[in-house]
């Protein structure tokens, strides 16, 4: 018997569009990760890209907890970045969950988040995807 490794070649990209609006942020998040990493796909294969684009609308209605944990030299609360950048809440959180090194850099390019309910991709003809908890 022959274990299966995805080809990067033969990867079947489908873009996805998530609206924010009444998710938690880590639910939410842990969700696009999934995707983006291709762990819902059955070809999964850790050490290759093989995960789908995802667009996330409405990311300033997010509603949150958060633990106030201070992580460097600059402080920033999460109100504060939500009103000035809520799009790169949603990225920061995806981004910790991805691996580390050229290969979550990779697949974090395929993450689009947009603060409003509008987005460009629409060529690209994503399918919605409803998460459910």
């Amino acid at each position: 018997m022959n274990s299966f490794m995805a080809n990067p070649a033969k990867v079947e990209r489908k873009w996805y569009v998530v609206d924010a609006t009444g998710y938690t942020l880590g639910r939410l998040t842990s969700e696009v990760a999934k995707i983006l990493r291709g762990k819902n796909k059955p070809i999964y294969t850790p050490h290759i890209d093989c995960g789908d684009y995802v667009i996330v609308t409405n990311a300033s209605k997010i509603y949150y907890s958060h633990s106030d944990y201070v992580g460097g030299m600059k402080e920033t609360t999460l109100r504060e970045m939500l009103e000035k950048k809520p799009e790169k809440v949603i990225e920061l959180a995806v981004k910790g969950m991805l691996p580390k090194g050229p290969l979550g850099r990779s697949m974090i390019t395929k993450l689009h988040v947009y603060a409003g309910p509008d987005h460009e991709q629409a060529a690209q003809k994503p399918e919605v995807l409803e998460i459910k908890f």
